[in-house]
C-alpha cells in the first residue's frame, strides 16, 4: 500500500530476441534503464482495484519524489473517508491515463477542503454542465433558456477551453463568429426569399414554365432553410448566462477572481420602446403593413373599442384585468377564486400558468415582486361577480365531468387555460374588431399607459405592474411619458391668460413696453460695428 519504485531496461538479447530483464549485463550500473512507480488506489465503485503506474523517470531521485507526491495526496483524505479517498484516487488515476503531470499539493487540499472539483484543468463544457446542474430554484422556463444559451453557443464556442485559463479575447473571438454567421444566414435567407419570390411568378401553364418551376422548386430545397440571426439581445443574454455561470466558478474558487465576460463588449440591445398608435402610426402601418414597433399601444378609444366589441365573451373578465390591471398574460391565467378579496375589493397575484413547450406549468410569478396585492375599482369587481356566476352555470351544466381547479378563469370544463391558446383567441378578437395589431402582453402595456395618462404616480405603477423598479417602468414606457410631458407643457402654458395673440397662431407680435427710464438700443447706421459701445 506504501508504494515502490522498480527498475528495469530494454535491452534484449540478440539470439532470442527476448528482454534482458534484470539479467542485462549493464544492470550493475545504476544509471542504465528507467525508474517506474507503483501505488495501489482506493479500488473504484464498483470494486475493481487499480493502481498508480508511471515510468520513464531517469533517475531512483526522481522516482522517489513522484512517489512522494502520491503518498502526499493520498493523506488529503481522512482514513475514516472512503468518499473523499475516492476522490483523491480518480484524481490519481485520471492523470496517470493522461500522462499529466501530478497536481500541486496544497491546491488539490485546498479544493478538497472546500468541495470544489479536484480537476484543476476542467473545461469550460465540464462546469457549464456542474452549474447547470445546480441551478435547482430556476423556473422550468428561466433553465431551458440557459440551457439553450450553453447549447447552441457556448459549448461550441468555448467548451474546450480550460476554465482557469479562459480569457476576454477568446469570448471576442466567438461574438465575431455568432456575428460572421449573422451575415451567412442573412445572405442564406435573401436568396431563399429570391428564389420563393421567383417561383410564385413563374407561370403553371406549359412545358417550359413547369420546367422552370420543377428547377426552382429543386434549387430551393438544395438550399438551408430559413434561420434566425442571434440578435443583439439574444447576444446580451449570452453574454449574462456565461457571467453567471463564471461569478459561481470564482466563488467556488473553481478560476481566478476575474470574469472576462465582465469585460467583453457586446451590441446593447435595447428592448423596444411602447408606441401609441396615433393617427400617423395607423396611416402608416394601414400603407405599408409595417409596425412602427415590436411593442404597440392602444389609444383609449382603441382600448374602448375593443372591450366593446368583445363584452360578450365568455372571457371578457380577464381582457378586462389586463387592460386596467396589466396582469401579465400567465398571471391572468393562473387568478384563484381564494386570492380575491370581496371585502376590500383587492386581488392577489400569487401564482401562474406558463407554457414549457406546449405544456401548462404552474408556478411563481416572473420575479419576486410579481407576487402582489392590486386593487380593483367597482367595474372590475361586477365583471368578476357576472363571470362567477357565469361559471357557476356552467359546473351546474357539466356536473360531475366539471374539473375543480379553483381558477378564476378557465376552460367550459373547469380545466386550466392555455396560454398560447389565449393568445391566439386575442389576436382573432382584434382581426374581428378591426383594430390595429398589439400582442396580449400589449394589453399590459396599454394599461401602464392608461395609468399615466390619468396621471397615477409611477411607483404605483409600478407595483401595480409588479416591476422591481421604477427605471424599468421608465424605461419601457419612455416614449409614452415624453408624450405625457408635452401635454403637460401644453397644460402649464394655458394656465396662464395671455392678453396677446400667440405667435404660434399665425399673427405677428407687438413690440415689447418700455420700462420707465430705460433706453431702446439702436442698431448701426452704417460702418464697422466694432466702432460702436454699449
Amino acid at each position: 500500500m506504501n508504494g515502490t519504485t522498480t527498475r528495469r531496461c530494454s535491452c534484449r538479447d540478440p539470439k532470442t530476441g527476448k528482454n534482458y530483464g534484470k539479467a542485462c549485463p549493464k544492470f550493475s550500473n545504476k544509471r542504465h534503464g528507467t525508474y517506474a512507480v507503483r501505488h495501489e488506489l482506493t479500488a473504484r465503485q464498483d470494486g475493481t482495484r487499480r493502481e498508480y503506474r508511471r515510468s520513464g523517470f531517469t533517475t531512483a531521485t526522481k522516482a522517489t519524489e513522484e512517489l512522494d507526491k502520491v503518498r502526499a495526496l493520498l493523506s488529503i483524505p481522512d482514513k475514516d473517508d472512503p468518499a473523499g479517498q475516492l476522490l483523491i484516487s480518480d484524481l490519481l488515476e485520471s492523470c496517470a491515463r493522461s500522462k499529466e503531470p501530478l497536481p500541486d499539493y496544497d491546491e488539490t487540499r485546498r479544493r478538497f477542503a472546500t468541495g470544489q472539483t479536484l480537476n484543476a484543468k476542467t473545461t469550460v463544457a465540464e462546469w457549464l454542465d456542474l452549474w447547470l446542474a445546480g441551478r435547482k430554484r430556476l423556473r422550468p422556463t428561466g433553465l431551458k433558456r440557459y440551457e439553450l444559451d450553453v447549447r447552441v453557443h457556448l459549448k461550441p464556442h468555448l467548451g474546450g477551453l480550460r476554465l482557469d485559463k479562459l480569457r476576454v479575447h477568446q469570448l471576442d473571438t466567438m461574438f465575431d463568429a455568432i456575428n460572421e454567421a449573422n451575415i451567412e444566414i442573412g445572405e442564406q435567407n435573401t436568396q431563399r426569399r429570391a428564389a420563393i419570390t421567383q417561383l410564385h411568378a413563374t407561370s403553371r401553364k406549359g412545358a417550359d414554365g413547369r420546367a422552370q418551376r420543377a428547377a426552382l422548386q429543386e434549387a430551393i430545397d438544395a438550399m438551408p432553410p430559413f434561420r434566425r440571426i442571434t440578435g443583439a439581445s439574444t447576444q446580451q443574454h449570452i453574454k449574462a448566462t456565461l457571467r453567471a455561470a463564471l461569478n459561481v466558478a470564482i466563488a467556488q474558487q473553481a478560476m481566478p477572481n476575474f470574469n472576462p465576460a465582465e469585460h467583453v463588449e457586446v451590441e446593447p440591445g435595447a428592448k423596444p420602446k411602447a408606441l401609441v398608435w396615433t393617427d400617423e402610426r395607423l396611416a402608416h402601418w394601414q400603407a405599408t403593413g409595417e409596425k412602427p414597433s415590436p411593442v404597440m399601444v392602444w389609444t383609449p378609444g382603441q382600448t374602448g373599442r375593443f372591450l366593446d366589441f368583445i363584452a360578450d365573451d365568455r372571457l371578457y373578465g380577464l381582457w378586462h384585468l389586463i387592460a386596467f390591471r396589466g396582469l401579465r398574460r400567465g398571471e391572468a391565467c393562473g387568478l384563484r377564486w381564494m386570492d380575491l378579496n370581496w371585502a376590500d375589493s383587492s386581488l392577489t397575484v400569487a401564482t401562474q400558468l406558463v407554457q414549457d413547450g406546449w405544456e401548462i406549468i404552474e408556478g411563481a410569478p416572473k420575479t419576486n415582486s410579481g407576487v402582489r396585492t392590486i386593487a380593483l375599482d367597482t367595474e372590475s369587481i361586477t365583471y368578476l361577480r357576472d363571470h362567477k356566476e357565469r361559471q357557476a352555470r356552467e359546473r351546474a351544466q357539466w356536473g360531475t365531468a366539471w374539473k375543480l381547479t379553483g381558477r378564476i378563469f378557465t376552460q367550459e370544463d373547469g380545466s386550466w387555460l392555455h396560454p398560447g391558446k389565449v393568445s391566439d383567441l386575442f389576436e382573432r378578437l382584434i382581426a374581428a374588431a378591426g383594430l390595429p395589431p398589439v400582442r396580449l402582453h400589449d394589453l399590459r402595456h396599454g394599461a401602464a399607459t392608461l395609468m399615466l395618462a390619468a396621471g397615477i404616480d409611477i411607483k404605483v405603477v409600478s407595483d401595480t405592474l409588479g416591476h422591481s423598479d421604477t427605471r424599468i417602468t421608465r424605461d419601457i414606457y419612455q416614449a409614452v411619458l415624453d408624450d405625457l410631458a408635452r401635454a403637460a407643457a401644453e397644460a402649464v402654458i394655458k394656465l396662464v391668460p395671455r392678453a396677446r395673440t400667440s405667435r404660434i397662431a399665425g399673427h405677428g407680435q407687438k413690440a415689447s413696453p418700455r420700462l420707465p427710464g430705460m433706453a431702446r438700443l439702436k442698431p448701426p447706421a452704417s460702418g464697422n460695428s466694432d466702432d460702436q459701445t454699449v
